[in-house]
């Protein structure tokens, strides 16, 4: 397997934002309540609390699609109810398993990043904070 191999889509508010290319964040961790009996005896770990990290999504800028987009993902800020799905795909790019499901809020949108000395992508970024455990 190989990091290429998944899709990645995005929803907000019930709007389907096709597929999006790279994905970082997301990882399930929990707090670790311990409790020391007396007499010396070894601590014993009562589990904690799930949270799930912050993700972000990006993809290539592209102008007929992203252009008419931008100023209503702005606008969803802070509001926007996310839906994210990471599909595993097998070597003919069918997907294979069971998707991983993130909800969440839309936390921040990342405009491309401009600068006259660079031919590199425009990149365009979502944030999500999630909310609830990953189905």
């Amino acid at each position: 397997m190989r990091k290429d191999q998944w899709a990645v889509g995005v929803i907000i508010n019930g709007r389907n934002l096709g597929i999006w290319d790279s994905l970082t964040g997301g990882e399930v961790d929990s707090a670790d309540t311990t409790y020391r009996p007396g007499a010396m005896g070894d601590p014993i770990s009562l589990g904690g609390q799930i949270t799930v990290g912050t993700l972000t999504v990006g993809r290539l800028y592209d102008l007929q699609r992203d252009l008419p987009l931008i100023h209503w993902l702005i606008s969803q800020v802070g509001a926007g109810t996310v839906t994210i799905s990471k599909k595993a795909l097998d070597p003919d790019k069918n997907v294979f398993g069971k998707p991983l499901t993130y909800t969440g809020r839309l936390k921040k949108v990342t405009p491309p990043e401009v600068d006259s000395e660079s031919s590199d992508a425009a990149l365009i970024t979502l944030d999500i904070t999630p909310v609830g455990t990953v189905t």
